[in-house]
């Protein structure tokens, strides 16, 4: 599936209408440049949940933790990750044990320590917008 949006409101609109679809435990890899929309589309996804607090790119924290109404979200960036071998010392396996949603922008760096997502959402700058695709796994 391809969508254009036109706007961070439209990618926050997104994340929302991603919400109501998302099973509750779900792994969803984020790709894309930095600066096009991932962090927005997480924040859209949050505010739908009903969280209200600040929601910021996990880059430096490399994991960000959200709890809202028993609901517990986990947003990584794996950015800054130098060695996918990083991730054992997370303890990143503990975060994919439980009923969970994680997001994950930069997931090649993770690259065999992780396991396959549910799906791929990938953001590419076009024009003044951003060219959206979801790819699901069964």
């Amino acid at each position: 599936m391809q969508t254009y949006l036109s706007s961070a409101e439209d990618t926050e609109q997104f994340g929302a209408e991603l919400f109501k679809t998302l099973p509750a435990k779900s792994l969803i890899f984020l790709q894309g440049d930095l600066g096009v929309g991932k962090t927005t589309l997480v924040r859209g996804f949050l505010r739908a949940a009903g969280y209200e607090g600040v929601v910021k790119s996990p880059t430096y924290t490399l994991v960000e933790e959200y709890s809202v109404e028993g609901l517990k979200i986990y947003h990584f960036d794996l950015y800054r990750l130098i060695y996918p071998e990083e991730l054992e010392w997370l303890g990143i396996r503990d975060y994919f044990d439980q009923d969970s949603i994680c997001f994950i922008e930069w997931p090649d760096k993770g690259c065999g320590f992780l396991p396959n997502p549910n799906s791929v959402i990938t953001l590419v700058t076009q024009g003044i917008g951003r060219l959206l695709t979801v790819e699901k796994n069964e």
